[in-house]
């Protein structure tokens, strides 16, 4: 997997080569993705918890925007060695951001969007929840679309003079109907026409419980179910749901927990 300011860093246990070594790829950060290698046959958790790794020792770890300064990985081994290493999370500083005139209900709803508003929470949770143990993401990601960076991962957000939570994705600003693509292989594991927050939704499962979700798009082109092929047309920008203008929310996922898309992407390429 091709991610920003690769690194590799290698664990080997003391003994024979055939014992051999778990590897890991990307960039210890808040935020950040990395994607692991170990022995066929393996097991392995994280911070205590198990994870999904797949049949050729591929899995993935995620670091909330908040992640203490180490992280623990231990994985077994199919011939029961257990390897256990500590891992530095590399610590950020986040950015405040003003957003004013937003609809008053998209900023504090009223009792009688909040049914809608729960109902759509937990399709969306369902479709994070999606298992494969095919690691769809290994050929990598790219940028879903092209446009003006307007808001990072991580920033604490006020909302018409109100603070809220922290944003957890990567805003894109482009003219509406400017094209989205998945931004890697994967399974669409949910479409959504109209969002409460989000409107126009589609979020797509790249295996290992890595996931992207797109929204705020104005149409959408693939269904739930559909195999999307990195670079592959899914939708269009535009503002729909909770927006002041036309922008892509793109967001990353593991197990859940909200990574900085930016972390598993170079600079976005210059418009040609």
């Amino acid at each position: 997997m091709r991610l920003r300011g690769f690194l590799i860093v290698v664990i080997a246990l003391t003994g024979p080569p055939a014992m051999a070594q778990i590897t890991l790829s990307g960039e210890a950060i808040q935020g950040g993705l990395l994607q692991g290698r170990a022995p066929a046959g393996s097991t392995a958790t994280f911070q205590g918890k198990k994870i999904a790794i797949a049949p050729n020792g591929t899995f993935a770890l995620g670091f909330d925007r908040d992640a203490k300064p180490s992280a623990s990985l231990s994985v077994r081994t199919a011939d029961g060695k257990v390897i256990t290493r500590q891992i530095a999370v590399k610590q950020r500083k986040y950015k405040i951001q003003r957003i004013d005139g937003l609809p008053g209900r998209k900023v504090s709803p009223k009792k009688r969007d909040m049914k809608r508003i729960i109902a759509e929470n937990k399709l969306l949770v369902a479709a994070r929840r999606r298992l494969s143990l095919e690691a769809l993401f290994e050929n990598g990601f790219i940028w879903p679309a092209k446009g003006r960076i307007s808001g990072t991962y991580g920033s604490q957000r006020i909302l018409n003079g109100k603070p809220r939570r922290p944003h957890l994705g990567l805003d894109i600003a482009a003219p509406t109907g400017t094209p989205v693509a998945a931004a890697a292989d994967g399974v669409v594991a949910l479409t959504h026409e109209d969002m409460f927050f989000t409107g126009k939704t589609v979020l797509i499962d790249h295996g290992l419980e890595v996931g992207t979700t797109y929204i705020h798009m104005s149409a959408i082109k693939v269904k739930n179910g559909q195999r999307v092929r990195r670079g592959q047309l899914i939708g269009h920008i535009g503002k729909t749901g909770r927006s002041t203008g036309p922008h892509l929310h793109w967001g990353l996922t593991w197990r859940g927990v909200r990574l900085d898309p930016a972390t598993v992407v170079g600079p976005m390429p210059k418009k040609k």
